[in-house]
């Protein structure tokens, strides 16, 4: 009979414990196939080990391997990071330059059954890659300067971009340079070669999107432009407009980081998930604009966007940033895949 109770109560306790796995685990940990991911004892010190990819569409914003997908809050300081911040202007405020209606980097995204059409380049075609292109003739422009095009083409996975774009009434378009980007591939522009952005890089990855702030991360690299960059370049960067000659000035390429010191906790969530990006993933210095003294983080338009709310952005000064060392992390000069390090 004693027998027969602890075997009744043995089956109890396997049952008990068979039911607290299942509360306790997460459903998808028992699919077939799947394996669980690592666990990280600190999230902030190991982010730069990614474990998802920016994506826009069906298609992934670069590799997961890509250096604008690569967490840097492990990286090192730049000797010259102090000099290069004091050569910005340590009072200087970050600024958003996008908000609502036309204001910002608008993209376009269309489907594989888009129609190409050709490209004039009358300014650096020799630095542009060749059309055709898919651009509608009803592409969002950028509105003011620079009338930059991007266009996401979301059956081939890769991205158009023109510079001083405009449409012909043939359907062609006329533009000052432009470039063309492989989302599934690291190769970076030839050396000294432009894009539709002074540094040579792409524009769109960059950008702070609304989606994925009202989701609560960016987990790619911004992108900022200066008043005066150096007339110099670093990796990934492959060219730069800087009209400046000082050493001490910011060449383009540069990735400066917010400093893990600096309090973020007054701002609002949507500015928080900015304010987080940028220290985990920095901003690269991409183009010159002589006409604002500010650090401008571009974002795409969207008129769900709280202006007064990015506004406060500006209580971030130059003076909160340092620039970092990713030397190390390149693997080959004509490629944007780092070395995990």
């Amino acid at each position: 009979m004693r027998r027969k109770i602890n075997l009744i109560l043995s089956l109890l306790l396997i049952v008990i414990a068979f039911t607290l796995v299942i509360v306790l685990v997460s459903p998808q940990d028992f699919l077939v196939g799947t394996t669980p991911p690592p666990l990280q004892k600190d999230f902030f010190r190991s982010e730069h080990y990614r474990q998802h990819v920016s994506m826009i569409s069906n298609c992934q914003v670069f590799p997961a391997n890509n250096i604008w997908n690569y967490g840097i809050s492990h990286l090192p300081v730049l000797a010259n990071s102090a000099n290069y911040i004091a050569n910005i202007g340590m009072n200087n405020s970050l600024s958003a330059d996008f908000g609502n209606g036309t204001w910002g980097l608008p993209y376009n995204i269309v489907s594989g059954t888009q129609s190409y059409v050709p490209i004039h380049f009358n300014l650096y075609g020799s630095e542009s890659d060749p059309g055709p292109y898919p651009i509608p003739l009803d592409a969002v422009i950028q509105h003011g300067r620079d009338h930059h095009v991007l266009v996401v083409n979301s059956s081939m996975c890769k991205l158009y971009e023109l510079w001083e774009g405009s449409h012909k009434s043939d359907g062609s378009w006329n533009a000052g340079s432009g470039a063309i980007f492989d989302l599934n591939s690291n190769a970076l522009r030839p050396n000294s070669w432009g894009s539709a952005d002074a540094a040579g890089l792409p524009i769109f990855p960059g950008l702070v999107r609304y989606d994925q702030v009202a989701a609560g991360a960016i987990d790619h690299a911004l992108r900022v432009v200066l008043n005066h960059p150096q007339h110099t370049y670093l990796w990934p960067a492959r060219h730069s407009d800087g009209p400046s000659y000082d050493p001490d000035a910011a060449p383009e390429g540069l990735r400066l980081r917010l400093k893990a010191s600096v309090d973020i906790s007054s701002f609002s969530p949507h500015d928080q998930v900015i304010l987080r990006a940028l220290k985990q993933f920095g901003m690269f210095v991409a183009d010159t604009d002589t006409s604002s003294n500010g650090l401008q983080i571009s974002g795409a338009p969207d008129d769900r966007w709280d202006e007064e709310d990015l506004a406060n952005l500006s209580k971030i000064h130059a003076s909160d940033f340092e620039a970092v060392d990713e030397s190390a992390l390149q693997v080959a000069p004509g490629s944007a895949q780092v070395a995990t390090i």
